[in-house]
């Protein structure tokens, strides 16, 4: 079933004529509506022909700003907050075209794993992915759900979302859709609300490979106005690498297949006991009939990945959000600091609360070097073992020397600093991505309440290739045994997006088989 407005702006565009339509209630899908995105979609339709993405209706999540349209990031602190400008990912969407057709629900400050962190008034969404003979509402994923709901029920081409820590891949396995997360810093993130800005990503969303990879195409360029974003240097010296290695592949001898000459990791720590969801052993299989090879691959440091994670975003967080205080941001309240304490109490969620507090307490004196020291530590200890396992160097990475040992328990003292820099290395017997389940099951209930533990574990299987900078796309692979889809997880080094495609498409075919 579609948003009722949905169905007013696809007979606005067929008809030619243009509705002005108000959504005032809320409801249980994905969509937030204005007029504003109305005027702009059928604008957007009449463009020139000449354009690669006419006529495509692409949704944006609700911390992408649109000048069209209010940009609440879902949340009622800000309700009110109207951007005059457009992010640079929705004005390179316009300049081919598309049609900017919606905002989507996403938990608060895309802080969530479900959808349901959202502020009052709103509903949670409903996932549309499922059995056609399943009455029972499920969960979308989140914080981007409402970008995968709008996908998956056809409401729309495409969508972007935002990837923290699984936010675009985790939506887009509980729903059955593609869901790219690229390399960090390959795309700009002005103009996108930050959550953790050493973590943040614009996401696509898409019913397909080729769909995402069009987008990402659009989206792929450098932005002085992002200064987190690459220059056209690093861009080409990732190309370089990625042609030479393409080359070499493709040079290798023996029977012809789609992934002649690949090599995929299975990283052992993703190898979860019963009823966590698994690599199909069929996909195996049919992954070595077109001539792939297929190993597994250790990862010391995934397993402790979850917790340095949320270490990190939340303590980002508490930094970034500290300017909706009802100054420049946020309702506003008299002066002071008892007006700013009413602000953010009246106008953060619950989860958002819980993860200000928890990133405070990370960043104070007494455990900056036990908690946020370590998590850093962790995440530079990752990336090195990442670097170890993939056949292509690293385009950028030039990072200090590893440390001598890692940060004690010991509060007092600080962890040894290092003294000297390496540039990252390849492991010429490595791998070229990295393949893995996206959940660790399919979409639970909604009517199940997961505790605090519980909805962070969703995230297990997404937050590595987030603390990595990596690039990651969840691809559809079936479905589970009750019948709701599963998605897996291709991965590569640093700006090898065009190997994730190669892996993804041969995934994507044998999953509509299943």
């Amino acid at each position: 079933m579609l948003h009722p407005t949905r169905r007013l702006l696809r007979h606005s565009l067929t008809s030619g004529r243009q509705p002005r339509v108000s959504v005032s209630q809320p409801t249980p899908y994905s969509w937030v509506a204005s007029d504003g995105l109305l005027e702009a979609e059928v604008k957007a339709y009449r463009a020139s022909t000449c354009q690669s993405l006419v006529q495509r209706h692409i949704a944006i999540k609700e911390n992408i700003t649109y000048r069209h349209a209010p940009t609440t990031c879902s949340s009622a602190i800000l309700k009110d907050f109207n951007s005059d400008y457009n992010a640079t990912c929705v004005e390179l969407l316009l300049h081919q075209g598309a049609a900017i057709c919606g905002q989507t629900k996403m938990d608060e400050f895309g802080m969530g794993s479900n959808t349901t962190h959202l502020p009052e008034g709103y509903t949670p969404v409903y996932n549309p992915g499922g059995p056609v003979d399943d009455d029972a509402p499920r969960s979308v994923g989140g914080s981007s759900g409402g970008s995968a709901a709008a996908v998956a029920e056809g409401s729309c081409w495409a969508a972007l979302g935002t990837d923290t820590g699984g936010s675009v891949r985790l939506p887009a396995s509980y729903c059955g859709v593609v869901g790219l997360k690229p390399s960090y810093r390959l795309i700009s993130r002005f103009g996108v609300v930050s959550y953790a800005d050493s973590l943040d990503c614009v996401g696509i969303l898409a019913r397909d490979i080729s769909i995402a990879s069009q987008i990402f195409s659009t989206l792929n360029h450098p932005d002085p106005r992002d200064m987190t974003n690459v220059s056209s240097v690093t861009r080409q010296r990732a190309h370089a690498l990625l042609v030479q290695h393409i080359e070499e592949i493709q040079r290798h001898g023996g029977p012809k297949g789609a992934l002649q000459g690949y090599r995929i990791g299975i990283p052992n720590q993703t190898r979860l006991p019963s009823p966590h969801l698994t690599i199909p052993s069929e996909l195996v299989s049919y992954l070595e009939s077109q001539r792939a090879t297929v190993v597994s691959v250790d990862i010391p440091s995934w397993t402790k990945t979850l917790p340095a994670y949320y270490v990190l975003a939340s303590a980002e967080a508490s930094s970034n959000l500290a300017r909706y205080g009802g100054g420049f941001f946020g309702s506003a309240q008299p002066d002071g600091e008892e007006g700013r304490r009413r602000v953010r109490t009246e106008g953060f969620g619950r989860e958002v609360k819980k993860r200000l507090l928890a990133g405070t307490y990370a960043l104070s004196a007494n455990q900056f070097d036990n908690t946020y020291l370590k998590a850093l530590y962790l995440r530079r200890t990752l990336r090195r073992e990442f670097d170890s396992i993939f056949r292509i160097p690293h385009p950028v990475r030039s990072y200090p020397s590893v440390y001598e040992s890692a940060p004690n328990s010991d509060t007092t003292s600080s962890p040894p600093r290092p003294s000297s820099t390496s540039t990252a290395t390849s492991a010429p017997d490595g791998v070229d991505v990295l393949l893995h389940p996206t959940a660790i099951s399919t979409a639970p209930p909604l009517s199940k309440t997961l505790s605090s533990e519980s909805e962070y574990a969703q995230d297990l299987l997404t937050v590595p290739a987030s603390l990595g900078g990596l690039p990651c796309m969840s691809v559809p692979a079936g479905v589970g045994s009750d019948g709701w889809p599963i998605g897996m997880s291709v991965s590569s080094q640093w700006g090898m997006e065009q190997l994730v495609f190669d892996v993804g498409r041969v995934i994507e075919q044998w999953g509509k088989g299943q």
